[in-house]
């Protein structure tokens, strides 16, 4: 298992977006909409190759101070084990196993209720059609 990277929620993503590029040197890279009607955008530092991702829901939920921790991202090997494992120590599926592009992932909440985001690769020699979720 490796921590990949941060979530934050942020209410302008350009602002958001400028001010950790032009600010603090990290570099957009990735960004799309998500299946909920938000959007995100990766951010890189060139010196360490750590990643901050930056979410935008447009209005729900609503943007409440406090709440700039959208989740932490974790790659895994098996999702299914360990999701189980999880779940096993406290945690809550809150966004059950799905496809997208080329991984699976789901979101859990810790036993103090912090989003976790895992997701595993999928198998490169399964066609698109094939693959669970898909």
């Amino acid at each position: 298992m490796a921590l990949e990277y941060t979530g934050i929620r942020v209410r302008d993503l350009a602002r958001a977006t400028r001010f950790y590029t032009e600010g603090l040197g990290l570099r957009a890279e990735r960004s799309g909409r998500m299946r909920a009607g938000g959007t995100w955008q990766e951010l890189r530092d060139p010196e360490t190759g750590g990643m901050l991702e930056l979410n935008f829901y447009p209005g729900d939920p609503p943007y409440r101070e406090g709440d700039e921790l959208d989740h932490l991202g974790f790659r895994v090997p098996d999702l299914a084990a360990a999701i189980e494992r999880l779940v096993g120590l406290g945690a809550r599926v809150r966004i059950p196993p799905f496809a997208e592009g080329d991984v699976r992932l789901a979101f859990l909440s810790d036993p103090d209720g912090v989003w976790i985001e895992l997701y595993e690769s999928l198998p490169e020699e399964l066609p698109p059609t094939s693959r669970p979720g898909a």
